[in-house]
Order: structure tokens, then sequence, then C-alpha cells
């Protein structure tokens, strides 16, 4: 369960502090980590101690000893030299060495225990059972980020994050599928969503680190107050990176309590989508407008119906833009002018973004 890289950093601190050598032996007599160059093979004697019940002896020079993890031995522990000395540091780095297989489990099976509960895997008994178990407070505020990664360095930018939060240890950093990976963070009490917009573009930037010149989105369900709700806020933020996609493709990152009516259009059925269109435009669709058109309409709406300041800023004369807009009345029996006209189109083109998103995903 731990890494070479972990047992080998282990024992190399414990050598600098007692000058003692040490070397970590699987229950196969394989050396998977060790002070010295070149140790010598004590495979035959680890063999012959494993089956032994004794939990320490000296063989040829060295101290064995068994590390166990919950009752079972896992690996063997070797500390070169026969003094007592020697017998008590390699007591003390046998139980180092314990504790650390505690806690790397206690870390999967939580780590196991987020997956589950963000993928609603779990009935609602057993969410607070293990939660009770794991240590883990069940009526704290909480939000979900998922952060949107390239689909080859996810694990670079798994690690990139964890190492972002390291100073968090309250905050769960996973990945449950091979895009994106996923931080349930906790908040204090007076934390809001300010605070969170600044954590996500912070994660943003962590993992921009790593992947130079990718597009990399962030998103962010609702703040949730009891454990049994951290899924919703991870369906939120899923919910974030697709609309945000659609509608708010200038944003990179993008909070579920942002969305507004996207989130609504979202939810609809394509059918009942291209129903709306057809009478709306009678057969026609937006991509048939010029640009010019297009350009003029964006624009009027960005200036939020106002004549004036939109022909301002698209360099023509007013009347040319009332020109173009009772042109567009005709053709769409829609007057821009008019609030409820202006929303009804504003709706309808975002219905036919929805509908070209949703087509992309169907190759």
């Amino acid at each position: 369960m731990i890494s070479n890289q972990i047992l080998q950093n282990t024992i190399d601190g414990l050598r600098e502090i007692t000058r003692v050598d040490l070397c970590v032996l699987d229950m196969e007599g394989q050396v998977l980590a060790s002070t010295e160059n070149q140790p010598e093979d004590n495979s035959s004697e680890a063999a012959a101690f494993i089956s032994s019940p004794a939990d320490s002896q000296v063989v040829r020079g060295y101290q064995f000893f068994k590390v166990f993890d919950e009752n079972q031995p896992e690996y063997i522990l070797l500390a070169k030299g026969a003094s007592d000395d020697v017998y008590m540091v390699g007591k003390m780095a046998a139980f180092q060495l314990s504790s650390l297989l505690t806690a790397y489990k206690e870390r999967f099976d939580k780590d196991n225990f987020i997956k589950n509960l963000l993928l609603d895997n779990l009935l609602l008994v057993d969410i607070y059972n293990r939660a009770k178990k794991l240590h883990i407070p069940t009526e704290v505020r909480r939000v979900v980020f998922i952060i949107e990664s390239n689909r080859d360095r996810v694990n670079a930018a798994l690690d990139s994050v964890r190492i972002h939060c390291a100073g968090r240890a309250k905050d769960f950093v996973t990945a449950v599928d091979e895009k994106n990976v996923i931080v349930v963070r906790e908040l204090a009490p007076h934390e809001s969503y300010e605070e969170m917009i600044k954590a996500a573009q912070g994660m943003k930037d962590a993992v921009a680190a790593v992947e130079e010149n990718e597009e990399i989105h962030v998103a962010l369900g609702t703040i949730v107050g009891e454990i049994k709700e951290v899924s919703r806020s991870y369906k939120e933020a899923r919910m974030a990176l697709d609309v945000g996609k659609i509608f708010f493709d200038d944003r990179d990152i993008i909070a579920y309590s942002s969305l507004g009516i996207g989130r609504l259009i979202y939810q609809l059925p394509i059918p009942l989508c291209k129903m709306f269109i057809r009478e709306i435009f009678d057969g026609r669709s937006p991509d048939d407008f010029d640009e010019e058109t297009l350009t003029t309409i964006n624009k009027f709406f960005e200036n939020s119906l106002n004549v004036s300041e939109t022909s301002r800023q698209l360099y023509i004369h007013r009347n040319t833009l009332v020109y173009r807009l009772d042109k567009l009345q005709k053709s769409t029996g829609l007057d821009l002018r008019v609030f409820e006209d202006a929303i009804t189109f504003k709706i309808a083109l975002m219905v036919v973004k929805y509908m070209k998103y949703m087509e992309t995903l169907d190759y």
C-alpha cells in the first residue's frame, strides 16, 4: 500500500538521526528499500523468520522485526547491528512503519468513501456510519469543485491540486474518472462564494503550471451543510461545467449559482427544443442570419436593448440600426425593441446553442 519511495524516504530519515542502517523487505524476502547501497541477501533468513512465531530476532548481525498491519505481518525490517541500541532503533522504525500503514489505509478508506459519496453509491445510514468510523464530521459546510484537465495529464493535475491543498487537512482531493479532479472543500463559518471563486482560481493556476497551453475549466456547486448533500453539490458542479461550455464559453471558472436561465434550458428535452425553434423561426435557424445581423443582435443584447449605445459601439447611424431591427422583425415577427420579444429571441438563441452542443456529444 505504501510506495517504495515513501519507505525509502522514511528509513533514510531514520538513518540520518540514528546512524543505523535499515532495510525493508516484503513477505517474499525481496528488498523494497535500503539505506545501504548494496544490501546483503537475507532472503533465506527472512523466510525462516516469517514462518517463526517470533516478532524479532538477531540473525547474522542484523536485528529482524516484523511490521504488522492489523495483526498481520506486512513487511520485514532489518536493522544492522546486534546491540541493545540497535534493537531500540529497530523497534522504533518498525513502529513508525506500522503507523504509516495505518495512516495510508485510513487515507485509502477515506478516498473510497468520498468517491462513493460523490457518486451516490451509499445508503443514508451507511453515509453516517462510515463517516463516524473514519472520523469525518457530518455537519460542516462543504462545497465541491471540479477541475477539468487534459485526459492524458489527469494524474499530474491530481498531484498538483493535492500539493496546492496540502495545507488544508480537512479537504479531500480525488478523481472519479479519467479527466476530472474533484475537490471537496470544508469551509470556515465566514467563508462565502466570493472566497470559493478565489480558491477555484488558485486550483486552476496550480493545474496550469503543469499543463501549459491547455484549456482548464473549474466548476463549483452550491455550499451544503451536511455530508449527505455533498453528492448534490458534485452534481451541480458537473452541470455547471457543461452549461458553462455552452453559454459562458468566455469563462474558465463557473459556479452553479451563476448559471441563470442556462440551467433551465440545459434540462429541456431536445424534441421540445426543436418544436420551440420551429415555432419561433418558422423552420429557419439563427445560423441562416448573415454575420452583420448576428453582430447587431448580440451587441443590442449586450447594451440592454439601448439603441443609441448599440449604434455608437457598432459605429453606425441610429437610423441604420433601426432599419436592421425592422428588417429582423419582418423576417421573424419579433421586435427586439419590445422586451417580451427580446426575451423570446434571447431564449431561442440559447436553445439553439444548447442543441448544437448536444449534437457534438452524439458524434
